[in-house]
């Protein structure tokens, strides 16, 4: 079983991860895992602390020369604005008249859309700040250092995972447009909302400046692709053995999140029976078994099919308004504006980022789960004789083509 744990607040000085259950040989880039932290900070519409705030990642154990050494794997990622926070988050007393202006001010003003009010009922604070550090998408950081190393883990069984933008707002890919792969990643990366549609792409940045033009804030829909997965991951004999929903439950943990869709999702439950399931047929050129379409999004009873996964994830506009939303203050009980200091337009793309370290880390726990194995070279051969083992008739050509690009 694959474990981990995040540790550290938004403006504390540093976040902590820990991976437990990852077989030794998996190759571990620093270079690789900062480049996608640099990854998360992407996107048109993103505020000014993408740009001061660097993160400076490095590991306190579980990697000896590139390589993971089947203990636990534990990385520290630094915030280089923490001298400015000294005092406001410090671990220990401080003189309470220090705190009383600027940024040590009590904030007695929830926002709207936050965790911050029902974060103070729930642990009896009179002041968000103990909320909203820890409930900030910035502990999405080491979320995104984990998932890069399970991405290097999955990479050793032939399994690659590309994340793009889906929509803006009410801006949208058009249905049937092309799906990205892994070799289009650099270009993803280099679009201003890494959506895969040029046409879209451009309506987009229009539709975040038009949102920025009128202080508001915009949401929309990343997906996730999962390329060369091996049929059975999850199992359909209890509910939290599903693949789907161990992946939606993941999904769903992240930060302003609120819709998970596997495959065509909701689009599905439009349609009549007839038209929405992936009909199998024979291929008379191999006689492999091939589905006529992916509309269940490559997972069926709560296991992958062994055909394309996609999963996408829907994310609410920031509630960070600069509009100023309406609250009360907790401390005088008067209505009042909400806080704002600096926030996004949009963060959209940052969420695709970290939806794709999420997918990782499930779909790594659950090869582990399924093909077990202390070192990488062990669960490869597992894999590729649980492959294998499957019968000539109930083999599908996507199952196939993973077998046959399994690294050496």
């Amino acid at each position: 079983m694959l474990r981990w744990l995040t540790a550290g607040e938004s403006h504390g000085p540093e976040l902590v991860a820990v991976l437990e259950g990852l077989p030794s040989g998996v190759p571990i880039s620093r270079e690789a895992i900062q480049a996608d932290l640099e990854r998360r900070k992407l996107g048109y519409g993103r505020g000014a602390r993408m740009k001061f705030e660097q993160d400076e990642l490095n590991f306190s154990g579980g990697v000896r020369h590139g390589l993971s050494m089947g203990s636990p794997i534990a990385l520290r990622i630094g915030n280089t604005e923490w001298p400015k926070w000294v005092d406001v988050m410090s671990a220990e007393p401080v003189d309470a008249a220090a705190l009383e202006s600027g940024r040590g001010a009590a904030l007695t003003r929830p926002r709207p859309g936050h965790a911050d009010l029902v974060g103070m009922q729930k642990y009896g604070f009179d002041d968000a700040r103990p909320v909203l550090e820890r409930a900030s998408a910035r502990e999405t950081a080491a979320r995104v250092a984990l998932g890069a190393v399970a991405r290097a883990f999955l990479g050793e069984l032939g399994v690659t995972l590309v994340s793009h933008t889906l929509s803006i707002g009410p801006v949208r890919v058009p249905e049937g447009a092309p799906l990205p792969t892994a070799a289009d990643v650099s270009a993803l990366d280099a679009d201003p909302l890494r959506c895969f549609d040029q046409e879209t792409s451009t309506r987009m940045v229009a539709e975040v400046d038009d949102a920025h033009d009128t202080g508001d804030t915009l949401g929309g829909v990343v997906e996730v692709l999962a390329y060369g997965l091996p049929p059975g991951l999850g199992s359909y004999v209890q509910w939290d053995r599903k693949l789907d929903a161990r992946l939606a439950a993941a999904l769903m943990s992240i930060q302003a999140i609120k819709g998970v869709e596997i495959g065509d999702g909701f689009e599905t439950t439009r349609r009549r029976g007839s038209q929405a399931h992936d009909e199998l047929v024979v291929d008379d050129s191999d006689g492999l078994i091939t589905r006529l379409s992916d509309k269940a999004g490559g997972t069926e009873g709560g296991m992958s099919t062994g055909t394309l996964l996609r999963v996408r994830a829907g994310m609410k506009p920031i509630a960070t308004v600069p509009h100023a939303l309406r609250t009360v203050d907790v401390a005088t009980g008067a209505a009042a504006a909400a806080h704002h200091q600096r926030s996004d337009v949009c963060a959209v793309p940052a969420a695709g980022v970290v939806a794709e370290a999420m997918v990782a880390l499930v779909l790594a726990d659950a090869m582990i789960e399924k093909f077990g194995g202390d070192s990488v070279a062990e669960t490869r051969r597992n894999l590729d004789a649980y492959l294998a083992a499957i019968p000539t008739a109930l083999r599908s050509a996507s199952s196939s083509a993973v077998e046959s690009t399994a690294p050496e």
